[in-house]
This record gives C-alpha cells, sequence and structure tokens, in this order.
C-alpha cells in the first residue's frame, strides 16, 4: 500500500478508557506505559477476521503461484504478453506471501510487534509490490493495444527481450521510489509535531502530507488508470468494428463466414474480459486513493476500521487478478487442469488435455 493509517481507534480507546475510568484497557506492550492500547474487539469477530484474511492470502499466494508455474512449464504460454502476466503474478505473490500476513495481525489486534525499521521496510515493500502490480497493469494494456490495434507491427513492436525490459524498469522504480519516500521521510515534512503526539510504542503509521497525498495518488494510480481506461476505450471501439465486419462476411461466404463468427465472439469475449479487468481494477484501488487524496486536506478524518476496510479492499486486487485469468482464459485453465492433475492428484496422462 501507499499508506497505513491506524492510530484513529487506538486515540479513541484511550479517551474512551480516560472518560469512564475503565481500567481494563489491553496494551500491546504491558510492561511499558508508552505502550499503544490494543483494539478491543469480540472474539467471533476477531476470529471471523482472521479466517478471512487467511482465506483471502491463500488464494492470493496459491492462485498466483499457479499463473507462475503454468508461464513457466508451458512454453507456448511464453509470449510476450504472458510474461507481463507473469510478472504481475510475482508482484500479487510476493504481496500475499510478504506483508499481508504482517498487515493482518495489525488490523486485527492494532498492534505492530516488530519495531520501527522493520515496519518502515513493511511499508516500502508493500507500496513496492502494489505500485509494481498496477504499472504491470498499464503494461498489459498497451500490449493488447498494440497487438489489437496495430497487428502488423506488433511482433516487431513487443517481444520477450522488450517486455524483459520494461518489466525490469517498472520492478526499479516501484523499489527506488517506495523505499526513498518512506525512508527519506519527506512524506511526513510539516507533521512533525502531529506524529510526535500521537506516537506510542507498538503502532506502524506513515502520513502523508498534503503534497505527497496528492502526487503519490496521481503518479501511481490516476496517471496509470486514465491511460488504462483510454487504451481499452480504443480496443473496445476495434474490436466492436472488427466484430461488424466479421458478421458482415457471413452473408458473403457461408464456410468462411463460420469461421469469421467465430473469431468475431473472440473478440468479443476479449472486450468483456478487458472490462472485467479494469472494473475489478477500479472498484478495488478508487476507495483507497480517494481517500489517501483527501485524508491530509480533512485533518486525517477517516476512521482506522474503514482506513483497513479500503487497504484490505485494495488488497483484493491482487487476489481477484488470478481468478480472472483463470475463469475467462482458456489457455489458464487447460494448464491449471493439466497441473493440479499432474502433481496434486497424480493423473499422469493429464498432459494430453487440449489448449486453445
Amino acid at each position: 500500500m501507499v499508506t497505513k493509517k491506524i492510530i484513529s481507534a487506538s486515540e479513541a480507546d484511550v479517551m474512551t478508557s480516560n472518560e469512564t475510568g475503565t481500567e481494563n484497557v489491553f496494551l500491546c506492550y504491558p510492561l511499558q506505559l508508552d505502550s499503544c492500547p490494543k483494539l478491543q474487539r469480540r472474539t467471533v469477530v476477531k476470529v471471523a477476521m482472521y479466517v478471512f484474511m487467511v482465506l483471502m492470502i491463500l488464494t492470493t499466494v496459491f492462485g498466483n503461484l499457479l499463473i507462475i508455474i503454468s508461464i513457466s512449464h508451458f512454453k507456448h504460454l511464453q509470449s510476450p504478453t504472458h510474461l507481463i502476466v507473469r510478472s504481475l503474478a510475482a508482484c500479487d505473490c510476493l504481496l500475499g506471501s510478504l506483508i499481508m500476513p504482517y498487515s493482518m495481525v495489525r488490523s486485527v489486534e492494532g498492534c505492530w510487534y516488530l519495531g520501527d525499521v522493520v515496519c518502515k521496510v513493511h511499508f516500502s515493500l508493500d507500496m513496492t509490490f502494489c505500485i509494481s502490480s498496477i504499472l504491470h497493469l498499464s503494461l498489459i494494456s498497451v500490449d493488447r493495444y498494440w497487438a489489437i490495434c496495430d497487428p502488423l507491427r506488433y511482433k516487431m513492436r513487443v517481444t520477450n527481450n522488450t517486455v524483459t525490459v520494461f518489466t525490469t524498469f517498472t520492478w526499479l522504480f516501484s523499489f527506488v521510489y517506495s523505499f526513498y519516500v518512506v525512508f527519506s521521510g519527506m512524506n511526513a515534512v510539516g507533521l512533525e509535531m502531529l506524529i510526535l503526539q500521537i506516537s506510542c510504542v507498538g503502532s506502524c503509521v506513515l502520513f502523508f502530507n498534503k503534497e505527497w497525498g496528492l502526487i503519490c495518488p496521481i503518479l501511481t494510480f490516476f496517471l496509470p488508470g486514465m491511460i488504462m481506461s483510454s487504451l481499452y476505450m480504443k480496443i473496445f471501439h476495434v474490436a466492436r468494428k472488427h466484430a461488424k465486419v466479421m458478421s458482415e462476411r457471413v452473408t458473403v461466404v457461408a464456410t468462411r463466414g463460420l469461421k469469421s463468427q467465430s473469431s468475431a465472439q473472440r473478440e468479443g469475449k476479449a472486450a468483456k474480459t478487458l472490462a472485467i479487468v479494469m472494473g475489478v481494477f477500479y472498484i478495488c484501488w478508487l476507495p483507497f486513493f480517494t481517500i489517501t487524496a483527501l485524508d491530509p486536506f480533512f485533518n486525517y478524518f477517516t476512521p482506522a476500521d474503514v482506513f483497513e476496510v479500503v487497504i484490505w479492499f485494495a488488497y483484493l486486487n491482487s487476489t481477484c487478478n488470478p481468478l480472472i485469468y483463470g475463469f475467462f482464459y482458456p489457455c489458464f485453465q487447460n494448464a491449471f487442469k493439466i497441473l493440479i492433475s499432474t502433481y496434486i492428484c497424480g493423473i499422469k496422462d493429464s498432459n494430453t488435455l487440449p489448449f486453445e
């Protein structure tokens, strides 16, 4: 993620304790007076949160691992487009395995037990994987645009080596940008007094001032989102144009017409899949980046629980990506069947499954 916020609920717990005189305040570090209070939740709520988040983490990790293994194992899946998809799956898989488990404990308990340095590394890697995932989705949109709108020059423009260069740059940019922002502290300039007032042992908070509260969402979400939207709108237009031309050929030559109709159906299905990819992308990420941009201008008004919800909603995009490819792309469906049948169920003749 680009930012986290868990302080509001902790402040609310402390205020409630002071006003009511309640003594049952559980601290993250009971032996330290400056410890943050734990979030007070019912046991059934905590268990439900842990179950939901663990299932989400497992789906994210193993779903994306299945994508990575499928593309690596089957050579005919190693096209430039699928190499971008594999790199995207690596981003999402690392997010699920290295970031989401620690975020889960912080979200449920309201405490960070690993210290300030690990907190900064956690934020930096979180930003790295999330930004890299978004930029990979942008690369896929550019790739699909060239493939559908300029197919004659596509194979000359987009090769495996070209894709390797762009995906490497995407990873490096995401890594350098994220670690520089977090460890330089430029995002918190002007917020020193606020951070000093609310700091306590067991918190892991990253605030953005007004400037960086706008720069980060614009640079890492709204700009890539506009690029993807414009490219996919063009793709939809071209796909509909192709479908119309191909459907007209049915009346000219019967046999060719059937092939054209099938091709038109594939074009239409591809367009619908792109619409689903974009819809899931915006649904998952828009609430988070909207709050991130507005929060500094309204004195960080967003309640902690609301912020945690939008954070996990954004994580959901990494969970959905392999599900989208698995459900809507026949080549991945067949690859999944072969891998699961062969290496999990032990069916040796599963390699005869056809690929479309």
